[in-house]
């Protein structure tokens, strides 16, 4: 079976999102919502959003067969009722749903959605994350049901269906409509796409199909996205009352939890974590060395400089509301111990030279430190943090920061580094298995080239189980990877998610569509 392609890992990383709402006050009628963007969402199709702030966008114009509750269940959104088997999910699906160009949604539009994903032609980077790899869909529009169906047993057949936005209408046959329009079932339908500046949305009446019954009938008449690339302008705009929402990753987000006059609530954001690259020819190919450079690191304060004092204890890689509780990563991890370290080193044949830096073979212990410079101060921070560290215990450490395109291109095709800070939300366990296993890259997914027999047996354990039952072999697995030092989990971020005359919810950085609401007093 195909496996997720290696460019996707930007795409994981940028998936990483908030969850969580805000609500401030009596509710109010009509009006607009203005909303903060980051960036641009780029092509609005949704077979080609890999970007957090394009599915963020695409939230309000389309539904998913299923959502997730706060606690990770999954319950109706298109479809009513379900029926799963190891292999298989048959949806049969709500009546009276319609796209926002009046047609009416059928068995055979969900069909159409899975499948345009899962064929070769499209080249889609969400094939293999939101869409598993050999899924297939088939469609009975006279019973209004469709099946998702696997080649062999996977388990989150069901709630992979979560994630997969699902295409109606003139949409259907025409893709090209999709590059800056939408054409969906959601409470709200795309009117104005003006790149890089803003995108504007009008409220449909006649939605009655949203999560626990909700309907259109309360929802602004206008919702507008408005691209704000700078934090501070952001919350400039907040505080004016010119923005009536905007999620928050840096600095200015002290400003608004200081000010009364603005609803927020701190939210999970994804992990921050780093790789060590395990090729034949690397250092951390040994388990020892990995073990040992984890030891001198405190990974305590390390977390508080990489979130700014804004994070919380890593627990494990999947984000909220994610289908198996607890915590993998207490107790999991080499304990900080320097003097350990450098014994460690030591043992595994790296000697102090006579400049300090071990060698081995006449080898000197060198490490080259990816990471995004695009990912706030706290990231740059942490890298050196880690090479102040490293140096201490007689490592060479070279700082390499760039841009997201140029940390992918190093990962994957350049293979230029030894430990990588590498940011990765995902929603299912499952959707990490290609990059933590199977070939390395540049011919594989897995860029950091990793072979924990352990965690691959769990895997291919758990993948054959219904995702309760398999949880514990999943959560199993994760932890055989802090254990043998694959990856290191350091910290879970956060944002502040914040509103100034409205309240809004969000799971998964997408808009539940239907609690949107602007209210008086704001």
């Amino acid at each position: 079976m195909r496996k997720p392609a290696a460019a996707a890992l930007t795409a994981l990383a940028l998936l990483a999102a908030a969850c969580g709402g805000t609500d401030g006050g009596e509710q109010a009628t009509g009006g607009t919502f203005t909303f903060a963007l980051p960036s641009d969402p780029g092509v609005l199709d949704p077979a080609m959003g890999v970007l957090s702030v394009t599915n963020t966008v695409l939230s309000l114009a389309y539904d998913t067969l299923v959502h997730a509750s706060a606690a990770g269940k999954i319950v109706p959104g298109l479809a009513q009722t379900w029926q799963v088997t190891p292999d298989a999910v048959t949806f049969t699906l709500r009546k009276g749903v319609t796209c926002a160009d009046g047609a009416p949604m059928t068995a055979s539009d969900v069909a159409a959605s899975v499948n345009h994903i899962a064929d070769p032609a499209t080249k889609s980077p969400v094939y293999g994350v939101f869409v598993p790899t050999g899924m297939k869909a088939e469609a009975d529009d006279a019973a209004g049901t469709v099946k998702l169906s696997m080649p062999e047993p996977f388990s989150f057949i069901l709630e992979s269906a979560r994630s997969i936005f699902v295409v109606c209408g003139k949409g259907v046959k025409d893709r090209s409509l999709l590059a800056r329009g939408t054409s969906g079932s959601g409470p709200f339908r795309l009117t104005e796409a003006v790149p890089s500046d803003h995108y504007t949305f009008k409220a449909r009446r006649d939605y009655a199909w949203g999560p626990d019954g909700a309907s259109g009938k309360d929802l602004p008449e206008t919702v507008v996205l408005k691209v704000v690339p700078n934090e501070q302008t952001a919350t400039n705009l907040l505080v004016s009352g010119t923005l009536n929402g905007a999620v928050l990753y840096g600095p200015d987000r002290a400003r608004l939890e200081a000010d009364p006059r603005v609803t927020k609530k701190v939210v999970p954001y994804g992990n921050g974590q780093f790789f060590y690259h395990q090729g034949d020819d690397r250092p951390a190919h040994d388990p020892a060395v990995r073990k040992a450079l984890t030891q001198a690191v405190d990974l305590k304060e390390l977390a508080g400089i990489a979130s700014s004092g804004t994070g919380r204890p890593a627990t494990g890689l999947v984000l909220d509301p994610r289908p198996c509780q607890g915590d993998t990563v207490t107790g999991h991890l080499p304990a900080f111990d320097a003097a350990a370290a450098a014994s460690a080193l030591d043992a595994a044949g790296w000697r102090p030279g006579g400049d300090g830096i071990r060698v081995k073979d006449g080898k000197r212990l060198t490490l080259r430190l990816l990471y995004a410079t695009t990912r706030g101060a706290g990231v740059q921070a942490a890298a050196e943090y880690l090479g102040a560290a490293w140096r201490k215990a007689g490592v060479e450490v070279k700082l390499n920061g760039g841009i997201d395109a140029k940390v992918s291109e190093s990962l994957n095709a350049a293979q230029d580094w030894d430990v990588a800070w590498v940011p990765i939300g995902v929603t299912l366990p499952s959707q990490l298995t290609g990059f933590l296993s199977g070939p390395g890259a540049p011919k594989g997914a897995n860029f950091a080239h990793l072979s924990n027999k352990r965690y691959e047996s769990l895997v291919a354990k758990a993948g054959l189980l219904p995702s309760a039952e398999g949880c514990a072999s999943w959560q199993e697995s994760e932890s055989a990877l802090f254990e043998n030092a694959d990856l290191i989990p350091v910290v879970q971020n956060t944002v502040l998610q914040a509103s100034k005359g409205a309240a809004y919810e969000m799971q998964g950085g997408l808009f539940v569509a239907s609690s949107i609401r602007l209210t008086e007093g704001g």
